[in-house]
C-alpha cells in the first residue's frame, strides 16, 4: 500500500470512527437497534453543504450537522418512546423520511464543495502538498476530544443512568432514573456524532451527495465488533479507545482488500467495494466465535 493510500485509510478510518462512536451509544449502551445512522450521515452532509454554501463559519456548518442529526435521533426516539413504535422500525422510518429531507436540504441530488472553505483550510499550506496528512491530523482531533467528552459523560451520573437504562430498564425505573429521557439524549448524542462525521466526509470528498449514507451502519457496527473483539475490556475509556481502533483497522483492510494484486487478478475492483465490505463485516461477526474456538483448542 502506498503512502497516499495509507493516509486516506487513516482519515477514512477515523472519520467512521466518530461514527462507530455514535453505533457504540446506540447499539450497546442503550441496546437500541437504530438504522438512522444511513439518514443522518448524508443529513450531517447535506446540512454542512448548505450552510457553506451560504457563508457559514465551516466549524460552525459542522455544528449545525451535528444538531441536525441531533434533531434525527430525537426523532427516532420519540417514535419509540411516545408512539410506542419497535425500535427497528422507527429507526427505518426515519432513515426513509431522511432521504427526502436530504433532498430538501441540498435541492439536488448532489452539492460541489471544492472551491469552499473548509475546517481543513487553515492548516492548509498554499499549494494544498500538506493535505495528505494535514486532514488525518484534524479529524484525530475531533475523534479524540469526542472520545474524551464521552468517557467523561459517561463517569458522570447522568451517564451511568443511560448505562443502567440500556442494561435493565425497569430496574433502572426503579431506581428513580427517567429512562424515556435517557433514551432521547442517547439518541440525539449518538446521531449527533455521526451526522458531524458526514460533516467531515464532504469536506474531504469536496462535494456532498445523497448517497454517501449508504451502508454507514454497516461500517459502524463492524468497526464496534472488531474493536471489541481485539481490544477487550469492560472499562469505557477502554472500550471508546477499541471501537476507534476497529474503525481504523477496518477501513485499512478495505484499502488493502481493493489494492490487493491477488484480488485484482480474479476480477476484483473498486465497483465490488461493497463485496468486499459484506465479506468483511462476515468476517468481524465471526471473529468473537473465531477467537472463542482457538481459545478452547488451547487450553485443551
Amino acid at each position: 500500500m502506498s503512502s497516499l493510500a495509507l493516509f486516506g485509510a487513516l482519515e477514512s478510518g477515523l472519520i467512521y470512527a466518530l461514527v462507530a462512536l455514535g453505533v457504540l451509544i446506540s447499539f450497546r449502551i442503550l441496546d437500541f437497534p437504530d438504522l438512522t445512522a444511513d439518514g443522518s450521515f448524508p443529513l450531517g452532509g447535506a446540512v454542512f453543504a448548505v450552510c457553506v454554501l451560504h457563508g457559514v463559519n465551516p466549524w460552525l456548518a459542522c455544528l449545525a450537522g451535528a444538531g441536525a442529526g441531533a434533531c434525527a435521533g430525537l426523532v427516532t426516539a420519540w417514535l419509540n418512546v411516545s408512539l410506542k413504535i419497535l425500535q427497528l422500525l422507527a429507526s427505518i422510518l426515519v432513515m426513509v423520511a431522511l432521504y427526502s429531507v436530504n433532498l430538501r436540504i441540498m435541492g439536488a441530488p448532489n452539492l460541489p464543495l471544492l472551491n469552499e472553505p473548509s475546517v481543513f483550510t487553515p492548516f492548509l499550506s498554499m499549494d494544498g502538498s500538506n493535505q495528505f496528512w494535514v486532514q488525518p491530523l484534524v479529524i484525530l482531533g475531533f475523534v479524540v476530544v469526542a472520545k474524551l467528552l464521552l468517557d467523561w459523560f459517561f463517569s458522570t451520573e447522568a451517564g451511568l443512568s443511560m448505562r443502567a437504562t440500556g442494561v435493565n430498564a425497569r430496574m433502572a425505573r426503579a431506581q428513580g432514573v427517567h429512562t424515556s429521557r435517557m433514551i432521547m439524549v442517547g439518541m440525539a448524542l449518538s446521531n449527533a456524532l455521526i451526522a458531524l462525521a458526514g460533516a467531515l466526509f464532504v469536506q474531504t470528498q469536496g462535494g456532498a451527495d445523497i448517497s454517501i449514507g449508504i451502508g454507514t451502519i454497516v461500517v459502524g457496527l463492524a468497526a464496534v465488533i472488531i474493536g471489541e473483539t481485539l481490544i477487550p475490556g469492560k472499562r469505557f475509556v477502554v472500550i471508546t479507545l477499541a471501537v476507534i481502533v476497529g474503525a481504523v483497522l477496518y477501513r485499512a483492510f478495505i484499502a488493502l482488500a481493493l489494492g490487493s494484486e491477488t484480488l485484482q487478478n480474479i476480477g476484483f475492483g473498486p465497483q465490488d467495494l461493497n463485496l468486499v465490505t459484506a465479506i468483511l463485516v462476515v468476517l468481524a461477526l465471526r471473529l468473537p466465535a473465531i477467537k472463542a474456538y482457538f481459545k478452547r483448542k488451547k487450553q485443551s
